[in-house]
């Protein structure tokens, strides 16, 4: 594994930030006329059946035992049902491009659960700094007046908000497979398909599908694409990203993911963002590299060698004297 990317782990990296970022994008235009849990189902469903086929292609069997597939219930539940609902309720509401930026915040809410979930994930004094300023970022961005007046949009953000959590708990969830033996691939393959078995008694329930008037050509075209590329094709990059070049460089792809979704809005959704949002993307950016900490460490690693250079030339120009 490399602990640098080249030029291929760095195509492949905005590769998968413009797929990601393009789930806000398909989610925006698919529910304009279908609804969140809908949504949902269909992705999960035909990226499972999508998964299940390119298993059977690779010669990977999928696992039977009880306890994994109760493990993949709740990867489902966690890294899929709850944040893909809770992600479309809130695009119902809110721009795709404020809904990718919100979703940013996904590493600060894992730094919180994996110090209190996990034994060798503590918070550091770095890691503290960089969650209060997210948070800072996070109130920036949301704004005063919406804090003032809790209207329908605070609470999609705030989904949203909920959906980050969910996924960090995903995250720190999903490190159990690799003590059972799980291939990633196989992961992904059974977390969309125990998601289709929870979504699929709600969506009946609720949704109630077959009195939903049949979806625009848009819409269709928009799930098709949020299952095939933005869960299917994103799912194998994002391994095969983990695979060359480790879980701390596929963490960027965080930073990227926002400006794609929000582009992507403005060219094809005719969005528009304000400048607090902006504001609050710049100080979550900023959080998320203190969090990472590999530019500061490069920085005072920089002052370091200046300070040893400065005092080395004094030791000289002492000795010449």
């Amino acid at each position: 594994m490399k602990t640098t990317m080249g030029k291929s782990e760095w195509v492949m990296l905005i590769a998968l930030s413009i797929l990601w970022g393009g789930s806000f994008l398909f989610v925006g235009v698919a529910v304009s006329d279908v609804p969140p849990l809908t949504i949902v189902l269909t992705r999960v469903v035909i990226s499972a059946i999508a998964l299940h086929m390119i298993l059977k292609t690779m010669g990977y069997k999928f696992p039977t035992d009880k306890t994994i597939l109760s493990a993949f219930l709740i990867m489902g539940l966690l890294n899929n049902a709850i944040p893909f609902s809770l992600i479309a309720y809130g695009q119902s509401h809110i721009a795709s491009g404020l809904a990718s930026i919100l979703n940013a915040t996904t590493p600060i809410f894992t730094v919180i659960v994996a110090h209190f979930f996990t034994t060798d994930e503590k918070l550091t004094s770095s890691k503290l700094i960089g969650v209060l300023v997210g948070f800072i970022g996070v109130a920036v961005m949301i704004g005063i007046d919406a804090l003032e007046a809790l209207g329908i949009h605070i609470f999609a953000q705030i989904a949203i908000l909920i959906a980050t959590t969910s996924y960090a708990f995903a995250g720190i969830f999903g490190k159990r497979f690799q003590t059972l033996g799980v291939k990633p691939l196989t992961v992904a393959t059974g977390q969309v398909t125990a998601s289709s078995f929870l979504m699929l008694p709600l969506v009946l329930f609720i949704d109630q599908p077959w009195q939903l008037p049949l979806p625009s050509m848009n819409s269709i075209i928009a799930l098709i694409a949020l299952a095939l590329l933005s869960t299917v094709l994103a799912y194998i990059l994002f391994f095969e990203i983990l695979a060359r070049a480790g879980a701390t460089n596929l963490l960027l792809v965080t930073f990227l993911i926002p400006p794609s979704a929000i582009i992507l809005g403005v060219l094809i959704l005719d969005e528009t963002i304000q400048f607090n949002q902006m504001l609050g993307l710049s100080v979550i950016i900023v959080s998320l590299l203190i969090i990472d900490g590999r530019v500061i460490g490069r920085i005072g690693k920089k002052n370091q060698s200046v300070r040893n250079f400065d005092e080395r030339a004094a030791c000289n120009s002492k000795k010449s004297i």
